[in-house]
């Protein structure tokens, strides 16, 4: 059987934690800030981990399992 290979599109967003979490950055922070809290704005820098039911999905395009 061949090697899996690695989704980059997917290797680009989502990276792994030492513990084994997958982690991805928020959304919405792109464009149209000014309208946007400052505090708002701040909690879009911190990454947050990917949602349980995409973990399969997401674990399989970075060719984890």
């Amino acid at each position: 059987m061949p090697k899996m290979k690695t989704h980059k599109g997917s290797a680009k967003r989502f990276r792994l934690t030492g513990s084994g979490k997958i982690v991805r950055a928020k959304a919405y922070k792109s464009h149209i800030m000014e309208k946007k809290s400052q505090k708002r704005k701040r909690n879009f820098r911190h990454e947050t981990e990917v949602a349980v039911s995409d973990r399969k999905v997401i674990a399989r395009s970075l060719g984890l399992r």
